[in-house]
């Protein structure tokens, strides 16, 4: 069985053991013919919509890129990207192969799982009582911390992006430090009433990457033609924006068969397409307003051109293998 494997022999044996006995599962390039082809669509995870997801996730969200501004200074930004991209490769080990060890064991009837969400839980049912305590708190502590960080992005975009638009005057930085608090209590009550609706789910998770999906490839197309399209309008932008929802919405009801991360790859081209009409009818840029790019704005350090030619390095072998 995989977890007397797994406790009696070296890591590397247990892998090989899983390996053995769900090899399906280690997949990352799906066939048209898989049941899963819908969510993860074959070469469209490597070269499709999930470019637009993680770009977008990691480059153009607050939630995330608000640790990067808080550092000190450039090359420390970029050492502690570095590092973030290091742990990101263990997200397989932590993530993904429990869920191997709990389908296996939910085969053999070691366990029951009703649906893939109660899978975690219930293999916190058979590890010991202490290591157990230590998982639950880890788990809370990266919880917590997330809805920190969310609620302080809720609060900051509100307060400084939407509010000072909707009363159309300057607010004073007290004022702002109210209305801020106001807004993550809000945010909050918002989320404890729609928490229960996401329990009727079979994958929360799944879910919430899916229609994630209907505004991240108009924003990552937005950050994209802000920072290198000059001619790129307000109006191309705003087009974008709404055009995300539309086009999205209009592939989900009118191609269900289509998996949603290419849906994305599709949409996130059909908004720089938005973008470049615009600025072809209106055939104008305001050179005050555009983003000036200079070289000096990409340096990065040695140190971090190796560290990333090596996380790639170790992707390509993990994808390959």
């Amino acid at each position: 069985m995989a977890t007397s494997t797994l406790g009696e022999g070296s890591f590397l044996t247990g892998l090989k053991s899983l390996f053995n006995d769900a090899p399906e599962k280690f997949d990352m390039v799906l066939d048209k013919s898989h049941p899963s082809y819908i969510d993860l669509p074959g070469l469209g995870v490597i070269l499709g919509g999930m470019w637009v997801a993680n770009l977008y996730y990691w480059g153009c969200n607050q939630y995330i890129i608000q640790r990067v501004l808080a550092a000190k200074s450039i090359p420390e930004a970029q050492k502690g990207l570095l590092f973030a991209g290091f742990l990101k490769l263990l997200i397989p080990l932590i993530v993904v192969i429990p869920g191997i060890i709990a389908f296996l064991l939910h085969q053999k009837g070691v366990i029951f799982v009703e649906k893939p969400d109660h899978a975690y839980p219930v293999l916190l049912t058979l590890i010991p009582s202490g290591i157990r305590g230590v998982a639950f708190a880890a788990l809370v502590a990266a919880i917590l911390s997330s809805l920190a960080s969310m609620m302080n992005s809720i609060s900051t975009i509100f307060t400084m992006d939407i509010y000072p638009v909707i009363v159309k005057r300057e607010i004073p930085e007290s004022k702002k430090v109210t209305i801020g608090r106001i807004t993550a209590v809000i945010s909050m009550l918002i989320a404890i009433m729609v928490a229960p609706l996401l329990t009727r789910l079979d994958q929360a998770f799944q879910y919430i990457q899916e229609f994630t999906g209907f505004i991240s490839p108009g924003a990552l197309a937005i950050f994209l033609t802000g920072f290198f399209y000059k001619k790129a309008t307000p109006n191309g932008a705003l087009a974008a924006a709404l055009g995300t929802f539309i086009y999205s919405l209009a592939f989900k009801l009118g191609f269900p068969d289509i998996p949603f991360l290419d849906r994305m790859g599709y949409v996130f081209l059909l908004c720089l397409l938005t973008i470049w009409i615009f600025a072809k009818i209106e055939n104008k840029s305001d050179p005050d307003k555009v983003i000036k790019i200079e070289p000096g704005m990409f340096k990065t350090t040695s140190q971090f051109k190796w560290g990333a030619a090596l996380i790639i390095i170790i992707l390509i072998i993990l994808y390959a293998i």
